[in-house]
């Protein structure tokens, strides 16, 4: 089970966490708990590092009383035995400690690096996995805490780690199965890997789900179950259209697409690690655990011309590199691909115009003006030349993705999309279909992005378009 920062975000619900565990342990699972840190406490540690860097000495300082007395009051919550209790207070001054100074140095250096913020931002998890297992022994059962670097093996690429399975699993089964066939309840740090030697890494914002990926594929599990604050994974924002309604039953592939085109409630690379298993994934609500929430599963279920889900990505720009001098001269678009990949961009989406005098993508927002300078660089001589006109940034857009297998090679699926969008006057900016044949991706203007996933949530409800 993996328990994400809303799960964690209180004492209440560290409460409600417990005894879901609990339930399950009652019934003859034998539960292994992954936990990502209490909500908002990542986003405070990373901004308090910024700030040391500034040289904002005071700003890091309050930050970290508030954050011990954040987690102190929630000790006093769920602890009752006096000698636990202020063992464990003792142990979060240390960590906050620890805190304080890595950043006293970050703000004498007046620099954070990938490294250093790592170490910063994994905190968090080190705290919170704490107060669970301490809460579980208080109601008299058997728990450990486990820090997650003495588990998953990472490379070095620090802020975005990449786990080395084999010894993972070497490690995991070392330390956490003798603890679980002993009858103990592991909780592990979410987010947090270590290098061969010991160096801390993290696995990317979010990566807690990927923890639960990793830690459930190396024991191995026989099923996976994220926990968060909805019923599962939804068929669209519920802010952007209140009829969205929870998804019984999706594929990998179906789930990948939403993750990666903007659905929140998992973490893009958690299946990665269970693919090749075929292992069952649940989602599921913290706050409602009787809803069935999502099955995820390696097989789509099928229906011809379904569309299953809305997603969007906000915050987006789109790049357009554009010149009649183009046209039949190749290498153009692949040593663009390569002046993004050197601004350490991601591509979100691409099309190219069948005449070869324009191809656009998608990047984030705060990527694109380095993008452009880099693509400016690379295309330097044909700029020069007047055989690339320039590049262009519009920047106030949105991507749209349906998402849903029943789309593949389903005659007229298109169609209904953009016929819905025409009905309303909709302009879609660039269209793209993706390779898995699950997904049909849009650029449109933000201004109308609202009233496009509402139109196209239509196509999910009723198989037909508003209006």
């Amino acid at each position: 089970m993996k328990f994400g920062g809303t799960s964690m975000g209180s004492a209440d619900a560290i409460k409600q966490v417990a005894s879901i565990i609990l339930e399950n342990a009652q019934q003859g699972h034998r539960v292994v708990s992954v936990v990502s840190a209490m909500a908002g406490v990542t986003d405070t540690l990373i901004r308090s590092a910024r700030d040391a860097e500034q040289g904002n000495v005071a700003t890091y300082k309050q930050a970290a009383a508030q954050l011990h007395q954040r987690h102190v009051e929630t000790v006093r919550a769920l602890v009752s035995a006096a000698n636990r209790r202020e063992s464990l207070i003792d142990e979060i001054r240390s960590l906050l400690d620890d805190f304080e100074q890595l950043c006293h140095s970050i703000s004498i250096m007046r620099e954070v690096t990938p490294r250093g913020m790592d170490v910063v931002s994994s905190l968090g998890e080190r705290l919170s996995c704490r107060l669970l297992s301490a809460h579980l022994q208080d109601l008299g059962y058997d728990s450990q805490a486990f820090d997650s670097n003495y588990l998953v093996v990472t490379n070095d690429n620090f802020q975005n780690a990449t786990p080395d399975m084999d010894a993972t699993r070497e490690k995991v089964q070392t330390k956490i199965l003798p603890a679980v066939e002993s009858g103990l309840l592991p909780i592990i740090t979410g987010f947090i890997g270590a290098t061969p030697n010991g160096t801390i890494t993290t696995l990317g914002r979010g990566g807690s789900d990927y923890s639960g990926g990793i830690i459930a594929a190396a024991l191995p599990s026989d099923e996976l179950w994220i926990w968060s604050d909805v019923d599962g994974v939804m068929t669209t924002d519920p802010r952007i259209t209140p009829q969205a309604r929870t998804i019984a039953t999706l594929s990998y592939g179906e789930v990948s697409e939403m993750a990666y085109f903007g659905a929140k409630v998992l973490h893009p690379r958690t299946i990665l690690p269970v693919m090749d298993m075929g292992m069952p994934i649940r989602v599921l609500n913290t706050f409602n655990p009787t809803h069935p929430g999502t099955l995820l599963r390696p097989e789509p279920e099928i229906v011809p011309g379904t569309i299953k889900a809305i997603t969007t990505v906000q915050d987006v720009h789109l790049v357009t590199v554009y010149g009649r001098g183009m046209v039949g001269v190749p290498g153009i678009a692949g040593r663009t691909f390569t002046a993004v990949a050197r601004a350490g961009a991601s591509m979100l989406m691409f099309a190219q115009s069948s005449s070869e005098q324009s191809f656009c993508f998608v990047v984030p927002g705060s990527t694109s003006q380095k993008v452009k300078k880099a693509i400016e660089r690379e295309l330097a001589l044909e700029i020069e030349r007047k055989d690339v006109g320039g590049v262009d940034i519009a920047e106030e857009v949105v991507i749209v993705t349906t998402v849903g297998a029943g789309m593949r090679g389903t005659p007229g699926v298109a169609a209904r999309i953009f016929g819905a969008l025409g009905q309303h006057n909709i302009n879609v900016l660039v269209i793209a279909q993706g390779a898995s044949e699950y997904s049909v991706s849009m650029v449109v203007d933000k201004k109308d992005a609202v009233q496009a996933v509402q139109v196209l949530h239509d196509l999910v409800s009723n198989g037909k378009s508003r209006g």
